[in-house]
């Protein structure tokens, strides 16, 4: 526990971390990463060079500071990252090496401002913070490696097949080479995937994929859209990699299941899945559950075309057995081939009236997932709808962030 003026130093930071929580998050991994480059098999590099990283740390820590005395208000954050953290591998070793260079950063930032009693209550409240981290994931670790079909850390697959599911957009089937059982998933999560072998690349790459098929027990499907180079993004090194160079045969390693952004039973509640793009991959497995267990669910999906768009005949075989599923697809862009065979049902993009036009219960629990950009249209859209915000859901591929709340007139 933290002495009372230890949490009043610590939360007399909070203007400042608010102010200036990014440059430290940024020099932090600086530092951490020249003196610890072999940390770099671990951190995804394109959320580095797009500061998504730096970003969710600065979040984190400005969070952190501001419940310091009530850190149980933290506590879902702490298990979202700690899932992330079970599946890249981060171990109870990681955190003092954080804290050092965390303290460094903001010393370093900050100057004579930090003086030698913030860094020490700095350094009291990183220990408390380190370790509800470490227990955290010390239960998933147990969870995953105890479970049934469950492993510790990673464990060898087998690429059984891959599949083209549209232009941008390949499946890959991975069995276990031992051909043990797997664990299994909550439709919604994910599996992180490890790299060694890309050409020309120095560091072990891991990514993570959400699974987008929850029926077949004896693998794994995840589907990966190509991410091209677009202005100053990064491309997609591992994504690049997977659909030029993996064929069927390939060994790699990958993670136990994890994640929390997952279906939740609702069974007196319709649901709700609305993706963009391949934010479609956690809502397709969501989806199949959905309609084994007879949910009334209404499946919303926006892509740029038909050419793009992924799963579309998948969707239709469950629709066409469940009168309680409906899909609806928008084409921001559609083609005279999408026109022709009358396959969207809105050009353009998702407005407030169309959503109001096929969706009538506002009680409906919402499971979103897609771009940035288009989950904050979609989170306007919906709170200006009439649906609480209390039941929308929404995952970001890549480091947590938060949407902003509609401004009101």
């Amino acid at each position: 526990m933290l002495d009372q003026k230890t949490i009043d130093i610590i939360k007399s930071t909070v203007p400042v971390l608010e102010q200036h929580g990014e440059k430290i998050t940024k020099r932090f991994y600086e530092l951490m990463f020249n003196n610890h480059p072999e940390l770099l098999n671990i951190f995804n590099h394109a959320n580095q060079k797009l500061s998504r990283q730096q970003k969710a740390l600065a979040n984190a820590v400005y969070a952190a500071a501001k419940y310091i005395d009530q850190l149980e208000t933290i506590i879902p954050v702490v298990t979202q990252i700690g899932h992330k953290h079970r599946s890249l591998g981060i171990k109870p070793e990681h955190y003092p090496i954080v804290g050092e260079h965390l303290l460094l950063a903001i010393k370093d930032v900050l100057g004579n401002a930090a003086t030698d009693e913030i860094i020490n209550a700095w350094a009291k409240a990183y220990e408390v913070i380190a370790n509800a981290f470490i227990h955290v994931e010390k239960n998933l670790y147990d969870s995953a490696e105890n479970q049934h079909g469950g492993w510790k850390d990673f464990r060898e697959f087998k690429v059984e097949k891959v599949v083209k599911e549209s232009d941008v957009i390949t499946s890959f089937y991975f069995k276990p080479i031992d051909d043990k059982p797997i664990a299994e998933f909550i439709p919604g999560q994910y599996i992180s995937i490890k790299l060694s072998t890309i050409p020309n690349e120095q560091y072990t790459h891991i990514r993570q994929y959400s699974l987008s098929q929850s029926q077949d027990k004896s693998y794994y499907r995840i589907s990966v859209k190509r991410e091209d180079l677009m202005g100053e993004k990064p491309a997609g090194i591992v994504s690049n990699y997977l659909h030029n160079h993996v064929k069927a045969g390939e060994i790699i390693e990958i993670s136990a299941p994890a994640g929390e952004f997952v279906l939740e039973e609702q069974a007196d509640k319709p649901t709700i899945l609305l993706s963009g793009g391949v934010g479609i991959t956690p809502m397709l497995c969501m989806l199949h559950q959905l309609a084994d267990k007879q949910q009334e669910t209404t499946f919303i999906h926006a892509a740029i075309n038909g050419n793009v768009h992924a799963f579309v005949d998948e969707v239709k075989q469950i629709v066409q057995k469940n009168d309680l599923v409906k899909s609806y697809y928008c084409y921001e862009k559609p083609t005279e081939t999408d026109r022709e065979a009358a396959i969207f049902d809105k050009e353009g993009f998702i407005t407030l009236e169309w959503l109001n036009k096929i969706v009538k219960n506002k009680e409906a629990i919402v499971y979103m997932c897609g771009p940035v950009s288009f989950m904050q249209a979609m989170y306007e859209v919906l709170v200006e709808s009439g649906f609480k915000k209390e039941n929308i859901r929404y995952e970001f591929f890549g480091p947590a962030m938060e949407l902003k709340e509609p401004q009101t007139v």
